[in-house]
């Protein structure tokens, strides 16, 4: 009789981590999520608790863990500015000792490893759309450089253990995902935009708006990251995953009252620092060794989206949380 897979999810109770639990268990994998609940939340995984093939351990990855498993997904660390900065030492060492303490469980075990790296590696890019080639213009000092350099040294430890190890590891490079289970209060525009929209508030667009972000719906991304877990040994990555359909922020603005049907107005705040001008992935990589092409549009997205956080907004303490 054959064994299920067993799978660690760091962040397992995040937005993205809670997804891929939900599709791992649907593969027929034991699941063992992994959260220090920082930006995590029980609500996310809660639907999940009582199955058979599904475990979680409060733990944070900054600490080495003893576990047996078959494949690790390395996505702990908080991944919007409002949760990044607000403990930005923290941040880099989630990224760089939780880097060394799954790789040194992979390499014990044996089990193959894939970091969920960023799109901010790129930084404010000089190269458009970004290509897994280009070396990014990132500020290694400002206030976003815990998240971009902490993301640059686990890549580079990654393809270190690989090196120098012979660790079979996988390396993904996120570009902006959204969907239900988004965290109400993260500062990331679809969910500032939508919450915005939902409770009458006016929508923040900061700067001209005229900057652009490409959207990938959160199920494309997790049939991406699945999909490279299962490459033969020898595809590394990195692999950009993401939407390469480019919206400014100021059309998603007006997507967001459009959708929701609210009377909010547009008002613009002043840009942030070393906030990126432009993204977009170049996904040619991913559509040749994954066969993946994102199949969401923003609309439909959106409004599944939409609809998410309206039953959110229904709880007492969602809104309370939220209150002026």
């Amino acid at each position: 009789m054959q064994l299920e897979r067993r799978v660690l999810v760091t962040g397992g109770a995040g937005f993205l981590g809670s997804h891929l639990c939900e599709q791992l268990l649907a593969s027929g994998a034991q699941v063992l999520c992994v959260d220090n609940f920082f930006t995590g939340a029980r609500r996310n995984v809660e639907h999940l608790l009582d199955h058979k093939h599904f475990e979680v351990i409060r733990h944070d990855v900054t600490f080495p863990l003893y576990v047996e498993v078959d494949e690790i997904y390395n996505l702990a660390c908080p991944a919007s500015p409002v949760h990044y900065q607000h403990d930005p030492v923290q941040t880099t060492k989630t990224s760089v000792h939780g880097a060394i303490n799954m790789l040194g469980l992979a390499k014990r075990v044996k089990a193959a490893i894939l970091q969920a790296s960023t799109s901010e590696v790129y930084g404010d890019p000089n190269v458009h759309p970004q290509r897994e080639d280009y070396w990014g213009n990132v500020n290694p000092i400002g206030p976003r450089s815990c998240y971009d350099e902490g993301k640059r040294c686990a890549e580079t430890l990654f393809f270190d253990y690989w090196r120098q190890h012979g660790l079979p590891i996988k390396v993904a490079r996120i570009f902006n995902t959204y969907g239900p289970r988004m965290h109400p209060n993260d500062g990331r525009v679809v969910s500032n935009f939508i919450v915005q929209a939902l409770l009458g508030r006016d929508i923040t667009v900061f700067g001209d708006g005229l900057q652009t972000r490409a959207f990938c719906y959160v199920d494309d991304l997790i049939d991406g990251l699945c999909r490279l877990m299962a490459t033969p040994s020898e595809v590394t990555g990195p692999i950009n995953l993401g939407n390469p359909e480019e919206f400014s922020i100021l059309e998603l603005a007006t997507f967001a009252i459009e959708y929701t049907g609210s009377r909010s107005k547009i008002v613009h705040r002043p840009r942030p620092e070393d906030d990126p001008r432009q993204r977009r992935p170049d996904i040619s990589r991913a559509q040749e060794v994954l066969g993946w092409t994102p199949k969401t549009r923003l609309k439909a997205g959106l409004e599944r989206t939409i609809g998410y956080f309206e039953r959110l907004l229904a709880e007492a303490d969602v809104r309370a949380m939220l209150a002026d």
